[in-house]
């Protein structure tokens, strides 16, 4: 029983509607990106296959997980020095700022050059290739071909990312704030069953104003499926429980946004950046089989004057597993959610480095056993209802 309970709550730390032996390929990097509006257009046929689909990543054995930290050595691109080089900048402009608070959603081409996108993919090459336990539970549950969260913890290449590229900087321009902290990542490969329409609540422990959702690609995406499709305005939706993972686009209270429906076909060094409360859903191919690459970070960033909001008793404390001894209203000012904007601390980053930042199994087993009432399980089932559901 224990070891049931214990791989209960790993599955739940680890799934998330939006989180080894193969070899990725490095391919150029894209040029162009594309947004449409949906319409009920019937999409076009593929031609039927006569070879059999096989995957392009397969799943882990068991004895092939790896504990602790792990560190790829990769070098950083455009000549960075790890913790010497202040993180880099981009410009956003006032106009996307804008498309972002009022549509919800805002796609920024081209963030992340071809060094970039070369050097997220061999890290993410490296971690597929030497799978962390914590990533175990997701995983074995096929909602992903690869998914883990907080991989910044573990991976010394994705905390380096936030570190010095210029994430910081982007996201802390589009929500209007002096400082950025990490809440909570996730790597993404290939979501295997899709996800139907939902709303992110594993955003770490901050409400949904005080954070921002992002994604970052490393790969083109697929041109029947794969494109993440949201809701236009619905961040404004009142109709929604907060608290809601699952949503039916046709109920009551959703009329003006179900139609309002914009796709991104997102291509390499692209983000996507959205409010954590607007309305999306992704379609993965028919079969489950992915023959190519969808390899995404994702996460969400909390702005700067963020509180610590204890979320025992609700699904979105699945985010938040770790002993870092913050109390609920204490400032959200700790190593276990780095500051990445202005600049990262050096006592944040040694602490990750020391590897006294990450989950801690009496935490986990405090936290989730506060889901275990009556009104949390109800609260908690729409997340049930993403998690192995095919988008429709």
């Amino acid at each position: 029983m224990k070891f049931v309970f214990v791989n209960a709550v790993l599955l739940l730390a680890n799934a998330h509607a939006f989180t080894c032996s193969g070899r990725f390929g490095v391919s150029s990097v894209a040029l162009h990106s594309t947004v449409t509006e949906k319409t009920d257009v019937a999409t076009e046929t593929a031609t039927p296959r006569t070879k059999e689909k096989r995957k392009v990543l397969t799943e882990p054995n068991l004895w092939e997980y790896n504990f602790g930290l792990q560190d790829p050595k990769i070098p950083l691109p455009h000549g960075l020095v790890q913790d010497v080089s202040p993180p880099e900048k981009f410009q956003v402009t006032e106009e996307q700022i804008r498309t972002l608070e009022e549509d919800g959603v805002v796609l920024l081409k081209g963030v992340f050059d071809e060094e970039w996108v070369d050097y997220m993919r061999k890290a993410t090459t490296f971690q597929t290739e030497n799978p962390h336990f914590w990533a175990f539970a997701g995983t074995a549950s096929k909602l992903y071909d690869y998914i883990q969260r907080n991989v910044w913890q573990t991976n010394r290449a994705f905390a380096n990312f936030y570190y010095h590229s210029a994430i910081g900087d982007v996201l802390r321009q589009c929500g209007r704030t002096d400082e950025i902290r990490v809440s909570t990542d996730l790597l993404m490969v290939n979501p295997n069953k899709g996800f139907k329409w939902h709303q992110d609540n594993q955003n770490g422990p901050i409400t949904t104003d005080e954070g921002i959702r992002f994604w970052i690609t490393m790969d083109e995406t697929p041109k029947d499926y794969g494109a993440p499709v949201y809701l236009k305005r619905s961040h404004f939706n009142t109709a929604v429980d907060p608290e809601a993972v699952f949503v039916d686009i046709n109920q009551e209270g959703l009329e003006e946004y179900r139609d309002q429906q914009l796709e991104f076909r997102t291509m390499p060094g692209d983000m996507l950046i959205w409010h954590p409360r607007t309305i999306h859903k992704i379609d993965g191919p028919e079969d489950g089989i992915w023959e190519s690459y969808r390899r995404v970070l994702g996460g969400t960033v909390a702005k700067g004057g963020t509180l610590y909001h204890d979320k025992r008793g609700t699904g979105g404390v699945l985010s938040d597993l770790g002993k870092h001894g913050l109390v609920d209203g204490d400032k959200l000012d700790s190593p276990f959610f780095p500051i990445i904007y202005p600049r990262p601390n050096k006592h944040e980053i040694a602490e990750r480095d020391a590897g006294r930042v990450g989950r801690n199994f009496n935490d986990i087993v405090s936290k989730v056993g506060g889901m275990i009432t009556s009104t949390s399980t109800k609260k908690f089932a729409s997340f049930f209802a993403v998690m192995g559901s095919r988008s429709k």
